[in-house]
């Protein structure tokens, strides 16, 4: 039997894909943003009639991880932890961390069996991007409304009681946008309120640039990423006064390990190129 047109065309579509991956750049980009969300979603369908059984645990977290994890992988990503004894103490904490691109998801799968007990602050949009919205609200990731102060205050103010209860980690973004400049940007007071009136520590953790991706060129090539953990900064006698102080000295040593990690990762990349 002879085949079809459409298999013909299947066919030859299948034996040109790794010729458009090694020669087009954005045929590249486009194709790994596709495996990494298509992979995310299907995960989300898979895991969700589990997560129901504990809804809004965040150890549901540690499950989603591990069957995420091997995406790193496929897109050429390896992520490398320091200082990981601060982020294996079980403490109540605020983490702070720079945002460069969703990609920031991976290092967090990545290192969640470090944390262990740990939501994220993400904005409530992301909850209506389903299945993966709803797989992340039985994970107990906390939504807010960036549009409404008074309603995002409340919903942390909330959800801090509950990680002070349980020693758990909370995860905030302080620049408020994703940013993947090769700097980081102004931070957002509201983490730093929050670690203050609870009197939890803040805990930095820094993402080493991302040289590999360029979004504006379409580009996403295989790369190595460090991640920082800082020691811990203390609150225990803060007050609401300090909070400028707090944002702006937790700002000035991620800025000095951003700097430092990013020339380190970007400079081993171009050894590694120069010798091929």
């Amino acid at each position: 039997m002879l085949p079809s047109s459409l298999e013909l065309v299947l066919v030859v579509f299948i034996l040109i894909l790794p010729f458009l991956y090694e020669t087009s750049r954005a045929f590249r980009y486009y194709i790994k943003f596709f495996l990494y969300y298509g992979i995310v979603m299907t995960t989300a369908v898979v895991v969700i009639p589990i997560m129901m059984f504990r809804p809004k645990d965040v150890k549901n977290l540690l499950l989603a991880s591990a069957l995420c994890r091997h995406i790193s992988g496929l897109l050429g990503l390896k992520w490398e932890l320091r200082g990981q004894e601060h982020l294996e103490k079980e403490q109540a904490c605020i983490i702070v961390a720079n945002h460069q691109s969703s990609l920031d998801i991976l290092g967090m799968f990545d290192i969640w069996p470090v944390m262990d007990k740990c939501t994220v602050v993400a904005k409530k949009e992301l909850f209506y991007a389903w299945p993966f919205g709803l797989a992340a609200w039985l994970c107990g990731l906390i939504f807010i409304d960036r549009l409404n102060s008074d309603k995002a205050r409340a919903t942390i103010n909330r959800a801090t009681t509950l990680i002070k209860e349980k020693k758990m980690k909370m995860w905030v973004f302080p620049e408020g946008t994703r940013n993947n400049t090769g700097n980081i940007l102004p931070f957002k007071k509201g983490a730093f309120h929050v670690a203050i009136a609870a009197q939890v520590p803040v805990l930095p953790v820094i993402f080493s640039s991302y040289y590999f991706l360029d979004n504006n060129n379409k580009q996403f090539d295989s790369g190595n990423i460090i991640i920082t953990t800082l020691p811990p900064i203390k609150t225990e006698g803060l007050c609401k006064n300090d909070v400028e102080d707090l944002m702006n000295r937790t700002r000035a040593i991620m800025l000095e390990a951003f700097t430092i990690t990013s020339k380190e990762v970007q400079a081993a990349a171009l050894m590694k190129t120069a010798t091929y």
